[in-house]
């Protein structure tokens, strides 16, 4: 089909898998051997010009980042599953209008619901400074419950707290609604969640959450010749400059400005603020 840039079309009986994995392999150069079913999902009707298809979405994962574009494709993208929607930051050319880039895009009706029929996607919700935990709990909870809930369960999977993040969470689900149903912002049959004020627009990047998720190494963003400020033990307060960084052992080594002599002192890189980078 044309403009599909999506995934791989034409693959005939989608429960024939032999035939299914033969057919990314021919379009895509993937291995058979790189490539693991995760799920399938219901086909849903997708109008290609002026015929309906029934298009079953299956979800493959694989252990390779090389596409090899074959068969009658020519071009392969890895998109973000936030970007499924809209542009991502590198595809806006600051020459052409949002509209215009958009439009020129390949893309396909009903890719982000096929998307969340076999996978999730992270939602962003906006809540009340102090109690984010609070609120990851009582998400948790509904979950766990019974009741007009029920229906959303096999729908939302993950409540994630980044600790470095004030007035937000993160919660993983197939849709947008089901959240908007959890936290009582939809749906009129739940009582809204208090502290949680809504669920934030589109879906959230892979690329933006894992800044959250993945802790920085005490030593990120300390370069020998840094100025740096002792913030604890007998020196707290003086500044010194850094003359070794242990990565590994999340150490550095400095030189007091105010010694007469300069001895080297290592310590952990968290007892120490960088006030002056190197140029």
């Amino acid at each position: 089909f044309p403009n599909c840039w999506d995934g791989i079309y034409g693959v005939g009986d989608h429960n024939d898998l032999d035939h299914v994995f033969m057919r990314i392999e021919d379009a895509t150069g993937i291995q058979s051997s790189s490539l693991t079913l995760v799920r399938m999902g219901e086909a849903r009707g997708i109008e290609f010009g002026n015929r309906l298809n029934e298009v079953t979405p299956i979800l493959f994962v694989t252990d390779s980042s090389e596409i090899e574009p074959r068969s009658l494709y020519d071009e392969a993208m890895w998109v973000d599953p936030g970007y499924l929607n809209v542009l991502s930051p590198d595809e806006v050319d600051e020459s052409e209008d949002g509209i215009s880039a958009i439009q020129t895009r390949p893309t396909v009706s009903q890719l982000g619901d096929m998307y969340g029929d076999v996978s999730s996607f992270l939602y962003m919700l906006k809540t009340t400074i102090g109690q984010e935990q609070k609120i990851a709990n009582e998400i948790h909870a509904r979950i766990s419950g019974t009741g007009s809930l029920k229906d959303v369960q096999g729908e939302v999977f993950a409540v994630i707290h980044p600790r470095l993040m004030r007035g937000y969470i993160f919660v993983e689900a197939s849709a947008k609604h089901h959240v908007e149903k959890l936290i009582g912002r939809a749906g009129g049959v739940t009582t809204p969640m208090r502290g949680c004020s809504k669920v934030l627009p589109g879906e959230a990047p892979l690329a933006v959450v894992s800044n959250y998720l993945e802790p920085k190494s005490a030593t990120a963003g300390i370069e020998v010749g840094s100025v740096v400020e002792i913030r604890v033990g007998h020196f707290k307060g003086n500044r010194a400059r850094v003359t070794g960084v242990e990565e590994g052992k999340e150490e550095v080594t400095v030189e007091l400005f105010e010694a007469a002599v300069p001895i080297p002192i290592t310590m952990r890189a968290d007892n120490v603020h960088v006030t002056e980078r190197v140029v």
